[in-house]
């Protein structure tokens, strides 16, 4: 895979627009949820929600994306008024004590995310890229706001029974799917230059599956969209960490390797945002992989004549 020579975009918001391609934009997860794979319980309680949020934006998030239901494997689905219970409070809470912060709702009921943008945020990322509630699609089109599109195949509850993938066949399915998601967005009316379209690290592809998705994924630059990746630490990582010599003191710091890795290689094949746990950490493997990204940029210019 050769290093990727960003696109640049102008990604429109609700109620401003984000550039997308000059550097890696850094997206903080705040898992509002008991049960999140990573970090569930810890921040289900608003106040502690809301010094995790500041926390994340004084280390460098452009965007917070703000959950409140698990997507892990075999998660229990909870009900609209359960997930807006959890976020609508927080939300508020983190525009009240920094107003210019942008927020994104990780959400695919169409309820909560009308309740969430009205309430300031900015962005509706849907982890069925608009499949899971039919209601979807026209909500963000009315909204107006930015939407990201992410593949999966199946449900969470279905991740561990569906068949497997050859290598060869992940990165072309994700690609047909993902086209077709876009393509109903548009017809949708969801406007062209709000959307940004996610692979879908890990959702309902199983371990080594991911493998070839991430090799491939300047592939993905071909449907003329902004890209985002989701790595941080997914199961894939964990189990590609968990070495026999690793000291098991220290499994949290080998996935935070693993994360920074997998980020890293995103960023050089192109990914213009990453949703990230730690976000010091991705700001600065994200400045490092910008540096050769623009040295890169820099390398394919066609030589000046010599005088």
């Amino acid at each position: 895979m050769p290093f990727a020579v960003r696109s640049r975009f102008d990604w429109r918001l609700r109620t401003r627009s984000l550039a997308l391609g000059p550097r890696t934009l850094v997206m903080g997860i705040l898992n509002a949820t008991p049960d999140s794979f990573s970090d569930g319980g810890r921040f289900l309680d608003p106040r502690a929600a809301l010094t995790h949020a500041l926390q994340m934006l004084d280390e460098g998030a452009d965007i917070l994306d703000l959950g409140g239901e698990s997507t892990r494997p075999n998660a229990t689905p909870v009900t609209p008024a359960e997930e807006q219970a959890r976020v609508l409070p927080v939300l508020r809470a983190v525009l009240a004590a920094r107003p210019d912060a942008i927020l994104s709702i990780d959400t695919y009921h169409a309820s909560t995310a009308r309740l969430a943008i009205e309430a300031g945020a900015e962005i509706v990322n849907d982890v069925s890229g608009l499949l899971w509630d039919e209601a979807m699609a026209a909500t963000c089109a009315t909204l107006n706001c930015g939407v990201v599109l992410m593949h999966t195949r199946g449900r969470p509850q279905e991740w561990r029974s569906l068949p497997a993938l050859a290598p060869a066949e992940v990165t072309p399915l994700v690609l047909r799917e993902l086209r077709a998601r876009s393509e109903a967005a548009l017809a949708a009316g969801i406007a062209r230059d709000a959307i940004v379209l996610d692979p879908g690290f890990g959702f309902g592809k199983t371990f080594d599956e991911n493998f070839p998705l991430l090799a491939h994924l300047d592939a993905m630059h071909a449907l003329g969209f902004p890209l985002l990746a989701g790595l941080s630490r997914k199961g894939f990582l964990r189990r590609a960490s968990q070495q026999e010599d690793q000291p098991q003191a220290e499994p949290m710091r080998a996935l935070q390797d693993a994360t920074t890795a997998a980020n890293t290689a995103a960023i050089l094949a192109g990914a213009h945002i990453l949703r990230v746990h730690d976000v010091g950490t991705a700001r600065d493997a994200a400045a490092l992989a910008d540096r050769i990204l623009a040295a890169v940029a820099i390398s394919t210019q066609p030589p000046k004549p010599l005088s």
